[in-house]
This record gives C-alpha cells, sequence and structure tokens, in this order.
C-alpha cells in the first residue's frame, strides 16, 4: 500500500473525527459515496486532486492544510535516508 495514500488518509480520518463528524456527512458534503471517502481515509484509494480539494472543502479546511499535516506525518514515519555528499550531488546533474 502506497506510504502517501495511507498518511493521507489518516489526516482526513483524524481531522473529521476531530470534528466529531460522521463518514456520511463529510461524504455528502463532498460529493462522494460514503464506501469512497471510508477507502480513502483507509489509504486502499487514491483519490484526485480534484476529490481530495472536495474533502478538503466539507471539511473546512484549505488542501494545502491536508498536506501539511501529511508532511509532518510523511517525516515521523519515513526512513531517514542520509544526505548526498555536495560532491555527488553535482556530479549526478552533469
Amino acid at each position: 500500500m502506497s506510504l502517501l495514500r495511507r498518511v493521507i488518509g489518516g489526516v482526513l480520518r483524524r481531522l473529521r473525527l476531530r470534528q466529531g463528524r460522521t463518514l456520511r456527512e463529510v461524504a455528502e458534503a463532498a460529493g462522494v459515496s460514503v464506501p469512497y471517502l471510508s477507502e480513502v481515509e483507509r489509504g486502499r484509494k487514491e483519490a484526485s486532486s480534484e476529490v481530495l480539494a472536495a474533502i478538503c472543502r466539507a471539511l473546512g479546511i484549505h488542501l494545502s492544510d491536508l498536506l501539511e499535516e501529511a508532511r509532518d506525518d510523511l517525516r515521523r514515519v519515513e526512513p531517514r535516508i542520509p544526505a548526498a555528499p555536495r560532491a555527488e550531488l553535482a556530479s549526478a546533474g552533469a
């Protein structure tokens, strides 16, 4: 399962639950089906940017807020990759 898809879904679920709203309420406001929203929240469906924007509007947040929370979550779970020395980066671009 895609890490990004799972993280975005987790953020959406957390935001919805924080607001005390049901899947049905948010799905109806976003214009998507309840099963589809559930799949997005569980990281099983990769929603388009348009669908994500609609879900964000339904939650009363900006898409950038969703992406910022997802970025923060990703930083906590992604493996740390050592930075390549500058000489390697320069030669890779040549």
